[in-house]
């Protein structure tokens, strides 16, 4: 990409920590290969912003007071002029896994080279995804992965403190099958009630659940 300002890379910043976020529009506006449209603090400032001001890449901080990046990607996923989300986070904070689950386009982590948010920014403009190395037998280990579809609706549908009858109704099955399926279920998250179930689901899911979806 060149810096031809036909061809300059649209971004926004947002970052809840104000040294940061100043850091980082001095890097963006020296770099000619970039145009700067707004930063934010928050993710609500963001997604206001961006709605108004369209661009190509959105660069957030994680852990973006109030709603969160999970919860912001899910909102965005929603808007179909959205930017593509690259996520500037703490390195080892498995947020890298998180942004992919949630849809992001990308991971940077904040104590490496800053010529790699900045490369990173170029590629995901140009339509591709980065992430880090992730060890995929490390993401196996995920007792989430090992789920069926209709084992994951089941965590889902039992979180909301669901009886059996209405699991059985909500899911479209008989009582009999649902208890099949909780067997099941705890087997494979090394649980023994349905309370341990329920504890496991808000401990390890991504916000809104939007991670069962990819399950077979």
């Amino acid at each position: 990409m060149t810096g031809s300002s036909n061809t300059k890379v649209s971004v926004m910043l947002a970052d809840s920590n104000p040294l940061v976020l100043s850091a980082m529009s001095e890097v963006f506006e020296r770099d000619t290969r970039f145009s700067l449209v707004a930063t934010s603090a928050t993710a609500e400032g963001f997604l206001g912003t961006v709605m108004r001001i369209p661009c190509q890449v959105g660069i957030i901080d994680w852990g973006l007071p109030v709603l969160g990046g999970a919860r912001l990607l899910e909102v965005l996923r929603e808007q179909e002029s959205a930017p593509r989300i690259v996520v500037y986070a703490d390195e080892g904070s498995d947020a890298h896994r998180a942004a992919m689950s949630a849809g992001a386009a990308g991971f940077v982590a904040r104590n490496g080279p800053v010529e790699t948010l900045l490369d990173t920014c170029v590629a995901v403009a140009a339509g591709k995804m980065v992430f880090p190395y992730l060890d995929v037998r490390e993401l196996q280990k995920d007792p989430i992965h090992s789920l069926s579809r209709r084992e994951a609706a089941m965590l889902e549908a039992l979180s909301k403190g669901l009886t059996n009858r209405e699991l059985s109704q909500e899911l479209g099955i008989s009582t009999n099958t649902v208890k099949f399926h909780l067997s099941n279920l705890y087997d494979k998250l090394s649980v023994k009630n349905r309370a341990q179930a329920i504890a496991f689901y808000y401990s390890s899911r991504i916000p809104g659940g939007r991670n069962f979806e990819d399950n077979e």
